[in-house]
């Protein structure tokens, strides 16, 4: 137990030295409700309280087949492979997990002090989750910010400015709510403008995507199809992920569809229902910034 303990306290007292990987867990923290922002890694006194009695009262109470999903690719005989899972585990029982119920996502800017020469940026902003009609046209807008060197993030704050070493964007999604993450990394000096810029394009998206922006993404989201389809680790993870977030199993054929029928002008009227907007922005560096929406 003790060497358990020491094993996930490191864990947690390592964050001081990774600060991206700090900005982003504490971005979460105060983006999202509990129990959504919980750290995976728990806290300093929660580890501390861990017992022997804890852990098995936790195991009672949660590891049960109710809501479980198993799914399986590869070269293998479905029906035996099912009728043996029942034989092995068919007498399993448990009570069903209560659902989530969390509140709404939150807006605010905080920062965490820091002696150091860099600064870390982290911004979050609410957007549609999987399983919406928007989905699609949501991905698209984030990969036209952050989908590789081309992308507008890389070019515009990093490329043409030098304003930072390291800006991306991404999607998260969970059942009932999703968000767009960004993160910059850049000198205390050019944080504000880092700050600024890094704004003013998550909001100038509307303004208008171009034909190559457009081409460039269903390359992108296609090539992320391809390669997933070509492992079997990864294909028996979507397939849990689309049971778990959307009841159902989608075909390669209909997630193509889709990536096809994204067009600017699909994005572009996503992004007016659903703007850049209600910012969560926590930095950690040695100065607070200032957050000019406009």
């Amino acid at each position: 137990m003790d060497a358990i303990r020491s094993l996930a306290l490191q864990d947690l007292q390592g964050l001081e030295d990774e600060p991206r990987q700090k900005i982003l867990i504490e971005l979460r923290k105060r983006h999202h409700p509990v129990p959504l922002s919980n750290d995976r890694r728990g806290t300093v006194e929660g580890v501390n309280a861990v017992t022997p009695a804890s852990i098995q009262s936790h195991y009672r109470r949660l590891f049960h087949p109710a809501g479980a999903i198993l799914t399986v690719a590869g070269n293998v005989e479905w029906e035996p492979l099912r009728d043996q899972v029942g034989r092995l585990f068919g007498d399993w029982r448990g009570e069903p997990v209560p659902e989530v119920t969390a509140g709404p996502s939150r807006p605010g800017f905080d920062h965490i002090s820091k002696d150091t020469t860099q600064t870390q940026i982290g911004i979050a902003y609410p957007s549609v989750p999987i399983g919406h009609a928007d989905y699609y046209a949501a991905l698209g807008a984030v990969n036209v910010l952050s989908g590789g060197m081309s992308s507008r993030l890389f070019t515009h704050v990093r490329e043409e400015r030098g304003l930072c070493y390291s800006i991306w964007a991404t999607y998260q999604t969970f059942k009932d709510r999703a968000s767009v993450i960004a993160y910059a990394g850049t000198t205390a000096e050019r944080a504000q403008e880092t700050l600024d810029v890094t704004l003013r394009e998550l909001k100038r998206l509307r303004e208008g995507i171009e034909d190559d922006e457009l081409e460039r993404v269903r390359a992108g989201l296609k090539s992320s199809l391809i390669m997933a389809e070509e492992s079997t680790s990864a294909r028996a993870g979507s397939l849990a992920s689309d049971w778990y977030y959307l009841g159902r199993v989608r075909s390669t054929e209909e997630i193509q569809k889709a990536i096809d029928g994204m067009t600017p002008r699909t994005i572009l009227d996503h992004v007016d229902r659903y703007p850049a907007k209600s910012f969560c922005i926590v930095t950690l560096g040695p100065r607070s910034l200032v957050i000019n929406e406009g």
